[in-house]
């Protein structure tokens, strides 16, 4: 080989070893799962006069699902003199109307239910709940997000694990509502199970940290105060302060057989925005708490987890060189021969593209599902974590940056079925130049694919397939998304108003 065909093989060869890190984590994961997995968590006793708990409800501009979460958390079985719930509302539009009729309808039926409403939304979500805390008169906090839809026995399967006083914070599994609305909300399903089924269940019952997931939890309001309280300055307030809760000493426990459903995104964009603001969030955390963490005298194990956890969306940063480099690298090995594909390829595979089939795949074995259920979305999910590269590595770099931007929520469309259409409601996520960036990557994967195709020299293709599927989906959808919006705002636009009738 040249010299410039030398150092974009070993170019790519480095990445290829940094991510399998990252890749052989599933693994480790998976490993003390199995490990721990029969480790079932079980309450220290049982209280003799339930304590005060108030349950809030941070919402903004939430039109389509408001009224079905109040009614849910009103059905909650919790004595009524024990229980208080705060509807936090941020809203700007007629969610206020809503919000406010419903608080007034369960008031009269003998809840308490309070309403309280912001103007300025200071620190976002992170800055409600803050403010809800100041006037909560429950010991413990619980939090769901507007499209989550608790179950009646939700407090009494969760509150008991507070009488160990080392507890200061219970989390339950996310459900998926709209699992089986497409194929994108398949694929968001698969990719969750593997942090709630999996990653969640290893990391708690290791003895490694594990986060509260911003809903669906509840919190000892002394493990709040403890940890600092809500703060603002991440985009991922609940990684934040549960990092911080747990590095004051408190304790979470983890409950995956308590399943409280809620939605996933339908859309592609409202998808990227949402993983947008995890991923940045998740770095800001990383830069925020790692030093302290790595100079406490915690286990290394959990250092170490912290580490990976925190960061692995690091990984993500390395995905567009190595999309740029790899039909580059493949006309210089197809040149050479198929002793440097091997050497490559196969370790790759191995670490990186077979622990990711085989981490969700347990995810869903874990479940019961079958083993065609287990295995028929995994190269879309391999695909579209592959076509979030651009979306996530640009957060990635605003995090390590500083680059500050506001809290985006995602749009919540109180969607179940295949069959109702998104297309002509309110809320949309924004749309960016991400997607000419993406079609361009599937383009330039497509080069690759026809060359190896007119060679006949097939065993890369499968890794060039998945980077153009993955980077031609994601920028598709986003693109038609965007579009499809334009059009329906001006057809309303241009659309003649109609004629009064007689």
């Amino acid at each position: 080989m040249s010299p410039l065909e030398l150092s974009v093989v070993v170019g790519y060869a480095l990445l290829l070893a940094v991510l399998s890190v990252f890749g052989a984590h599933r693994y480790a994961m998976a490993y003390l799962y199995y490990r721990h997995k029969f480790r079932l968590p079980t309450p220290k006793s049982r209280f003799d006069t339930l304590p005060r708990v108030t349950i809030q409800l941070p919402i903004f501009n939430e039109l389509y699902v408001t009224e079905r979460l109040i009614d849910a958390v009103a059905r909650i079985e919790y004595p009524r003199d024990l229980l208080e719930v705060q509807v936090l509302d941020d809203s700007t539009d007629e969610t206020q109307g809503i919000a406010r009729a419903c608080v007034e309808r369960h008031r009269a039926l003998g809840l308490d239910i309070v309403y309280v409403h912001r103007t300025d939304r200071k620190g976002f979500k992170a800055g409600a709940l803050e403010n809800g805390l100041k006037i909560a008169k429950g010991e413990f906090v619980a939090v769901f997000d507007a499209d989550f839809i608790p179950e009646p026995d939700y407090l009494h399967r969760t509150v008991h694990f507070f009488t160990d006083p080392g507890v200061g914070m219970v989390q339950a599994r996310w459900g998926h509502l709209n699992r089986a609305y497409s194929i994108l909300t398949q694929a968001q399903a698969i990719l969750l199970d593997g942090h709630f089924v999996i990653e969640h269940t290893a990391r708690n019952r290791s003895g490694r940290f594990f986060n509260f997931n911003g809903t669906a939890g509840i919190w000892r309001r002394a493990a709040i105060e403890a940890g600092g309280g809500w703060q603002h300055d991440t985009l991922t307030e609940d990684l934040d302060l549960s990092y911080r809760a747990q590095l004051a000493g408190w304790r979470f426990v983890y409950l995956p057989n308590i399943v409280t459903p809620a939605e996933v995104p339908v859309e592609m964009n409202a998808f990227k925005s949402q993983q947008h603001r995890w991923a940045k969030g998740s770095i800001q955390t990383a830069l925020k708490l790692l030093p302290r963490l790595l100079k406490s005298d915690l286990p290394r194990e959990v250092k170490h987890e912290a580490v990976m956890h925190l960061t692995a969306n690091l990984a993500y940063l390395l995905m567009i060189p190595l999309a740029i480099l790899l039909p580059i690298t493949v006309v210089v090995r197809v040149s050479h021969g198929w002793y440097e594909v091997l050497f490559l390829d196969i370790p790759f595979f191995a670490a990186a593209t077979f622990s990711v089939v085989a981490f969700y795949a347990a995810s869903q074995r874990e479940q019961g599902r079958t083993t065609w259920e287990q295995i028929k979305y995994l190269p879309l999910v391999m695909a579209l974590g592959i076509g979030l590269s651009v979306n996530q590595a640009r957060a990635v770099v605003e995090a390590l940056m500083g680059y500050e931007t506001a809290f985006t929520r995602t749009p919540k469309h109180g969607v179940k079925g295949a069959g109702e259409s998104v297309a002509k409601k309110r809320y949309k996520a924004a749309v960016t130049f991400q997607p000419i960036v993406e079609l361009g990557l599937a383009a330039y994967m497509t080069y690759g694919v026809l060359y190896l195709i007119e060679r006949e020299v097939y065993y890369s293709l499968p890794f060039l397939v998945l980077f153009q599927v993955g980077f031609g989906y994601v920028g598709l959808a986003s693109l038609y998304e965007g579009l499809r919006g334009r059009v329906i705002r001006w057809v309303r636009v241009l659309a003649p108003a109609p004629t009064p009738t007689e």
